[in-house]
């Protein structure tokens, strides 16, 4: 036989062989990786990221609110009298509003959501109205309350093509159409002699459809149906009856697995429950470290489950993931 006939069949052996042995390890790699088990915990709590404050030129006065809009993070910077617009990584990319009583202007801005077409809503605590804006922040209109119930709109979710709006000093809680018709207004609980006391904030599980109204001045977090039926309170008790853990209980949001987030003002903390309503979580306590807060307020979930919570008086946002 010839050399070259020999050195073509001891390649081709060689090369066979190194396939096999590839195809044999991949496989295995497959397995492991099928059998490998999920060692999240379904109740931990969220790492802290990092911390967001604005530049030199444009830091944060009062951060009330915050809200994920398409990329961007949309930033009540309330003391200036603005909105401030920064990407997840927390560079300022650019600012909009000023104080006055012109459209587009501000006396106290607060509440923060987005549409679906990326436009922002921005609803003004002092001057009872909600500023629509384009997602760069040119003003386009105020928000058509067209059966004129507004008085001082706070906490602001669009979910379903619908406005959800709190009244702060109506104690009222609105579910409207984006047109501007009254849809809705949602009863504080299980009967009618039950109230709102200075309503603050509203998420969605979007898993359960479960509506959560922060019910500040009593203490606890409403849940509702998809229709706006009262399901439960939760307050930390057993049964949601017994003594709150909360004081001022403010921003809320619900992440994927379900856990609701929620904003305990006066003790600077964050509280975690899950869909049974049992607390499993809290993080968080007073000072100006990493993951320390002073009077936070705000508090939002993202669709990847990034959690932005505005820490008032330290002026700035914290990320977790």
């Amino acid at each position: 036989m010839k050399k070259k006939t020999v050195y073509k069949l001891m390649s081709g052996i060689v090369i066979l062989t190194i396939a096999a042995y590839a195809a044999i390890y991949f496989l295995n790699m497959q397995s492991v990786v099928k059998k490998a088990p999920n060692v999240i915990d379904p109740n931990a709590p969220p790492t802290f990221s990092q911390l967001i404050y604005g530049d030199f030129d444009n830091s944060l006065d009062k951060p009330m609110d915050v809200a994920k809009i398409g990329e961007f993070l949309y930033v009540s910077d309330t003391n200036n009298k603005r909105v401030q617009v920064f990407d997840t990584s927390g560079t300022s990319f650019f600012k909009f509003g000023k104080e006055g009583e012109g459209k587009g202007d501000f006396k106290f801005p607060y509440g923060i959501t987005g549409d679906k077409e990326g436009n922002v809503y921005v609803a003004d605590l002092y001057n009872g109205k909600i500023s629509i804006f384009e997602p760069k922040g040119k003003f386009i209109k105020y928000f058509e309350d067209k059966d004129k119930v507004l008085k001082s709109p706070a906490g602001l979710r669009i979910y379903d093509e619908k406005l959800y709006v709190t009244d702060v000093q109506q104690n009222k809680v609105y579910v409207f159409k984006l047109s501007g018709e009254k849809l809705l207004e949602i009863k504080a609980g299980a009967n009618d002699k039950d109230t709102f006391k200075a309503p603050n904030a509203i998420a969605l599980d979007k898993k359960s459809d479960e509506l959560f109204i922060s019910d500040s001045g009593n203490q606890r977090i409403l849940a509702y149906d998809s229709k706006g039926n009262y399901i439960r309170t939760i307050n930390g008790s057993k049964d949601g009856n017994g003594s709150s853990v909360f004081v001022n209980p403010r921003g809320i949001g619900v992440d994927s697995r379900g856990i609701l987030y929620v904003v305990n003002n006066l003790s600077h903390t964050i509280y975690g429950f899950n869909e049974k309503g049992k607390q499993v979580f809290t993080f968080g306590s007073m000072g100006d470290q990493n993951e320390q807060f002073y009077l936070p307020n705000g508090l939002y979930v993202d669709d990847n489950d990034r959690v932005y919570i505005t820490d008032t008086l330290n002026e700035r946002v914290a990320l977790y993931y």
